[in-house]
């Protein structure tokens, strides 16, 4: 156990070193800048307008920067997000407008096999969302933390358990609640509430709060402290660990719909068919608690698809169709050397830059993504309109 203790060291000092190769200088992680062209999509209109608003006298809308000789512009991610808002015929929430009636919507991404980019998934869907102007907050649920990481934060450096939402788990009634914990990204438009290795302890405290409180509602924790951040963000995702613990359990009960992700291999389908006996049996010991829980949608989309001749994805994509039905998105997000390179640099596509990368082969990732992101989105919308 000595010499397992020393190795645990010097692991740490090791992945010390790799994280100040990759994450510096200061700040680790810095988002993306648009042209007026990536602009001019984002609001689905033409370049011209984009370009006439940021030079227009007068104009309220960014100005952005000039290049060359002033027909190319760039702008940063809020101001970006600024003409979504303002420009773009994207129906802006009432969290934008400033009415109420209509609350965030909680999503949660999920699975228990790792490798099923679970956590990119989830990333991807906060830039995504706030891409279409909207306010997200992110909630890490994993004690590995890799979501925080993504969302820049140096998770066992700049993050300890007092940060997460284990004091909200050992205490509801704490002042503040679970707004006490969010924390700012990179990303404009995207908060965090970052995990931590010490999350764990929340699978020994609950089961132990059961035996010395039979009523208590372990599984209702989460919800109750999402309730009121709900008026503070349009979407909350919640990434949660590859495994049936009590949080994930919370979030199960939490979320008003389900994302997973689903990589076309033979064990990935078999373990997402054991995720779904699993929650069965979940259902069924909570269909007298919770009667009325139901989810807006639970949504399956293909993700690292290889469409190569040596490929499995021919073959289990059929499965996936014949198990999962209106369940799977006609959405699919293909393999791509651009995510690979962008985890060792932990990074997602929406990170990357024009500049940054091959823009076709950046593209080929980020448009079914985008198009994931905007099929959520209005479905939310109808919601929205209703008031809901």
């Amino acid at each position: 156990m000595s010499e397992l203790a020393g190795f645990a060291e010097t692991l740490n000092t090791l992945t010390d070193d790799l994280r100040n190769s990759i994450l510096t200088p200061k700040p680790r992680k810095s988002a993306p800048s648009f042209t007026t062209a990536e602009i001019a999509e984002l609001c689905g209109l033409d370049r011209t307008k984009i370009h006439y608003q940021a030079t227009r006298e007068g104009s309220t809308l960014p100005a952005g920067e000039a290049s060359g000789t002033g027909r190319s512009r760039h702008f940063t991610l809020a101001e970006a997000r600024t003409y979504v808002q303002q420009l773009s015929e994207i129906y802006q929430s009432p969290l934008v407008t400033g009415s109420r009636g209509a609350n965030g919507k909680v999503i949660l991404v999920a699975n228990f096999k790792g490798g099923s980019t679970k956590t990119t998934t989830s990333m991807c869907l906060a830039q995504g969302l706030s891409l279409r102007g909207r306010r997200v907050l992110a909630i890490d649920l994993d004690p590995q933390a890799s979501l925080s990481e993504l969302c820049g934060l140096y998770a066992e450096k700049e993050v300890d358990e007092d940060s997460t939402v284990l004091p909200f788990i050992y205490d509801q009634t704490i002042e503040g609640g679970l707004s006490s914990f969010i924390k700012q990204t990179y990303w404009d438009g995207l908060d965090v509430i970052a995990a931590h290795p010490s999350l764990f302890s929340a699978e020994f405290y609950i089961p132990s709060m059961l035996k010395t409180k039979p009523s208590f509602q372990f599984w209702a924790i989460l919800r109750e402290g999402l309730a009121p951040l709900r008026s503070q963000y349009d979407y909350i995702i919640l990434d949660t660990a590859p495994s049936l613990s009590y949080l994930t359990l919370n979030a199960l009960m939490a979320a008003d719909s389900m994302v997973m992700p689903l990589v076309p291999e033979s064990l990935d389908f078999i373990s997402s068919v054991s995720f779904w006996g699993l929650f069965s049996d979940i259902a069924r010991n909570f269909m007298e608690k919770e009667a009325n829980k139901a989810y807006d949608f639970i949504s399956v989309i293909l993700s690292k698809v290889d469409n190569s001749p040596t490929s499995s994805a021919s073959v289990v994509r059929p499965w996936t169709q014949r198990a999962y039905g209106d369940w799977l998105s006609t959405t699919e997000i293909p393999a791509s050397s651009a995510m690979s390179s962008g985890a060792l640099a932990l990074s997602t596509v929406f990170d990357l830059s024009k500049k940054d990368a091959s823009s076709k082969t950046v593209e080929r990732v980020r448009h079914p993504l985008r198009e994931y992101c905007k099929w959520i989105d209005d479905m939310y919308v109808e919601q929205w309109r209703l008031g809901k």
